[in-house]
């Protein structure tokens, strides 16, 4: 049977029944005939206060092993607070050393911690306050993006990690192999990857889209949620080398559908964790951006504008502002044009759609004025792009040409384009990148401080 946790036991009642409670000391203070301890056990971000009285056994020997970071058990009662911060204490009547944690090497101690340092130690940051508090809000969204999909049907789909296709055509795969690095086989002065383990080049996978759209094509409503790469040498705030990807793909629906599908998608997770994550949320918002929580409130009750691109490009040539990035049409948007775009202007979220053909992936479906395609970005206030996604080119002959074009080979895409031979239809999708979504909702500044162990350029600790 599991214990019960200090998130459930603070809320308990005062009660003469003896309960045993367990989790790691985070500060002691000690008087002459009371030690007090604040306990946490990872379930909340509040503590429990324990009340230790010098005439339990072995009082001094096990108070000197009792220090910051040392696990415990505790026996007790719950009883009135006579502090302000709490409702209920523990009034303990034994306590047990698990594990010690040497005060001289245990290298949290009670100070505030620099974020950098912290990711030095990956491996104990999530006792803190903020990191515990983020793996409780992943939790809860990854629970929240479930839900989500499973009550509109959707399919959970687990689409393969190693891969043969570049979704994106970028070329910023990181490849796996056997052949042997120190005498790799060549052929006619070319890597033979007929010797590697596939017979074939092998990547791992920057997105789960193709596969996806295989089985949208069979099973009508799909979404993947699972890791993804890119071997990008980006050293940024918001670039990861390894992230989680959410994929949802839709059969027969158009660019319209998919705008209705991620609006309700975002307002739906951003409820849901105002909801059920109170304290953290109230947390994040006090210690690291006050402007949280007003910030998610405002995207679940306003609806979303959709304006094209060329609209966008034009909002931007009439502003009176310095960009860094020069706006024309054609560009891709920048973070510092997207926050224009949703602070400024519209001061709400925003879906720019139809975006330059030249400047998004072969599987877009292009528009009438064959300069466009029918892509779609979703941005939001104080981030820029949250979710892009788009129509996928249903039209075999349109398909290929459009892979032929951004110099791709067919052939490495014949079970892709059969697809459109065979009972075509139309349909959408789009990627959600799951850390950013923590970063955003939590104002945490930097994307390796929402993930347990970042894997960035150069960085592969842990």
């Amino acid at each position: 049977m599991l214990n019960k946790r200090i998130k459930e036991i603070i809320l308990q009642n005062p009660s003469n029944e003896e309960i045993v409670v367990y989790g790691w000391v985070r500060t002691k203070r000690e008087s002459k005939n009371f030690s007090f301890l604040e306990i946490n056990d990872g379930s909340t971000i509040k503590n429990l206060q324990a009340v230790l009285e010098n005439n339990i056994p072995n009082y001094e020997s096990i108070m000197q092993k009792t220090t910051t970071g040392a696990s415990v058990e505790l026996k007790g009662v719950l009883v009135c607070s006579q502090g302000k911060n709490q409702s209920v204490e523990l009034k303990v009547s034994s306590i047990k050393i698990i594990g010690e944690a040497d005060p001289d090497q245990f290298p949290l101690q009670k100070k505030r911690h620099s974020f950098e340092y912290l990711r030095e130690i990956a491996h104990l940051r999530p006792r803190t306050n903020t990191f515990g508090a983020v793996a409780r809000l992943s939790n809860a969204l990854s629970f929240a993006i479930h839900s989500f999909f499973q009550e509109k049907g959707f399919i959970y789909f687990h689409n393969p990690i190693i891969t043969a296709s570049d979704c994106e055509g970028a070329g910023e795969m990181f490849q796996v192999t056997t052949l042997p690095l120190e005498n790799i086989p060549t052929n006619e002065g070319k890597i033979d990857y007929t010797k590697d383990f596939f017979g074939k080049k092998a990547s791992l996978t920057v997105s789960g889209q193709l596969e996806g759209e295989t089985y949208a094509c069979a099973l009508g409503n799909i979404y993947t949620f699972g890791p993804t790469f890119r071997a990008e040498h980006s050293n940024t705030t918001r670039h990861l080398a390894e992230f989680w990807m959410v994929e949802p793909e839709i059969a027969f629906c158009d660019l319209q559908g998919n705008m209705d599908i991620a609006e309700e998608f975002l307002k739906y997770i951003f409820k849901y964790i105002l909801e059920k994550c109170p304290d953290d949320m109230d947390f994040f918002n006090t210690r690291i951006d006050n402007t949280v929580i007003a910030n998610l409130q405002n995207i679940i009750k306003e609806d979303f504008a959709r304006i094209t691109y060329t609209d966008a490009v034009n909002e931007l040539l009439k502003a009176k502002v310095d960009f860094e990035y020069p706006v024309q049409w054609g560009i891709n948007l920048q973070a510092e044009h997207e926050k224009y775009i949703t602070e400024i202007v519209y001061k709400k979220p925003v879906i720019v759609t139809d975006y330059p053909k030249d400047i998004k992936a072969f599987y877009m479906k292009l528009n009438d004025d064959n300069k466009t395609v029918r892509a779609m970005d979703v941005l939001v206030p104080r981030l820029g792009e949250i979710i892009g996604g788009s129509q996928r080119e249903e039209n075999y002959t349109k398909l290929v040409k459009r892979i032929e074009e951004l110099k791709l080979e067919p052939k490495d895409y014949w079970w892709y384009l059969e697809l459109r031979k065979f009972g075509t239809v139309p349909h959408s999708g789009f990627g959600l990148g799951f850390e950013r979504v923590i970063q955003f909702v939590s104002g945490m500044q930097n994307i390796r401080d929402v993930i347990a162990y970042p894997r960035t350029f150069r960085s592969i600790d842990f």
